[in-house]
């Protein structure tokens, strides 16, 4: 009897694809990206990685390129879709349309934008002496593993018009769409400085904490951006895969444990560092630092386009609660200050008298303000 061929079971074609490519690839919980190695990716004409995140789920990844003094990218195009952050460098995007129109942007450090939908674009770095490092969040691991085929993914011709959006969405422009503390929208397609970007009160999520959701490029993309001022610190909550924290400004930690779990997981961060919480992971932020500290946090399933049931429950899209600023002694996945664990806050207070920096916690826990 013949021997017979090993099964086609258990295959994952975005990994495939990624070793197939020969892209260095970074996986723990925390990557500082300043820090990792870039390797020339013939694909894209500059040196790149891959970066995954223990507990990213299925849906999302990071691609982070390193474009070189006076360099750019090989101009692209594919069907799935990314977020780009800026984490060093000044630079522009050109994007190349399906009828010939051309639209383009000038970016720098701290901003943010999506490409639209098997739009052309290429990257160039404008400075002739630094290098320039964008970090891209992007839908490509489901993609690869719904389509497994690289020439329907990076040569599909079809033109996704209702993409674009305005025309001054390309140039920093936007609307604000105010729907209720958590969920107001800012859509465009391009922030110049996410420090500069106006945010809206929250109180529900911590003490004097801020918020905006992003619509990018009309796509299924999550992003939201969040500030926790001076000496405070966010409230515990938990949510489903694939969220990506990268740290934009400040210096601080965060806290991350499953239920039942009897220690915590501690990473500090600072600008550059990227985290995931993963499925049903709590997590709690902490600013101790002098300055304000703001985060952006990407995915898929936006706030326009949900896309998976976790995602629709948690922003209240199902017509329910909105459950991930609902306790979840009512059934949602938030901790309230006054039900975490004891030894949260005496951590923080013991963080800020070594920084130097007073803490602004005290309305909150004023039995233990008193005890001090």
């Amino acid at each position: 009897m013949s021997e017979q061929p090993a099964p086609r079971i258990g295959i994952d074609p975005y990994l495939d694809w990624i070793k197939a490519e020969g892209l260095p690839t970074y996986e723990d919980y925390g990557l500082y990206l300043f820090d990792l190695e870039t390797k020339p990716w013939a694909r894209v004409g500059v040196k790149a990685a891959a970066c995954h995140l223990k507990g990213r789920g299925d849906f999302a990844n990071q691609f982070l390129f390193e474009i070189p003094p006076g360099g750019s990218t090989i101009p692209q195009k594919h069907i799935y879709e990314e977020i780009v952050y800026v984490l060093e460098g000044v630079g522009s995007t050109q994007l190349e349309f399906a009828d010939g129109t051309k639209r383009g942007f000038e970016w720098g450090p701290r901003s943010m934008f999506a490409i639209p939908l098997n739009a052309k674009y290429r990257h160039f770095n404008a400075s002739g002496q630094k290098r320039a490092l964008i970090v891209a969040t992007t839908n490509f691991p489901m993609i690869m593993n719904t389509f497994y085929n690289e020439k329907f993914i990076f040569d599909t011709s079809f033109e996704f018009s209702e993409r674009l959006g305005k025309e001054g969405y390309f140039s920093g422009e936007g609307d604000l769409v105010m729907s209720r503390p958590g969920n107001h929208m800012w859509e465009t397609n391009f922030v110049p400085d996410l420090m500069d970007l106006k945010l809206q009160e929250w109180g529900d999520r911590g003490a004097g904490a801020t918020n905006i959701m992003f619509v990018l490029a009309n796509s299924l993309m999550h992003a939201h951006i969040s500030e926790m001022p001076v000496g405070t610190y966010k409230k515990g909550h938990k949510h489903g895969p694939g969220t990506h924290v990268m740290i934009v400004d400040g210096t601080g930690y965060s806290l991350l444990w499953h239920e039942g779990d009897k220690d915590f997981m501690r990473l500090d961060w600072k600008h550059g560092m990227v985290f995931p919480p993963a499925d049903r992971q709590f997590h709690q932020h902490f600013n101790t630092g002098a300055t304000r500290t703001r985060y952006l946090a990407t995915g898929v399933g936006s706030i326009r386009y949900p896309m998976f049931a976790f995602k629709r429950r948690a922003s209240g899209a199902d017509g329910g609660k909105v459950m991930v600023s609902t306790s979840v002694k009512e059934g949602g996945d938030q901790i309230e200050y006054a039900d975490q664990d004891a030894r949260i806050h005496p951590l923080f207070v013991e963080e800020m008298r070594k920084n130097g920096v007073p803490h602004k916690m005290q309305p909150y826990f004023p039995e233990s303000e008193a005890a001090e």
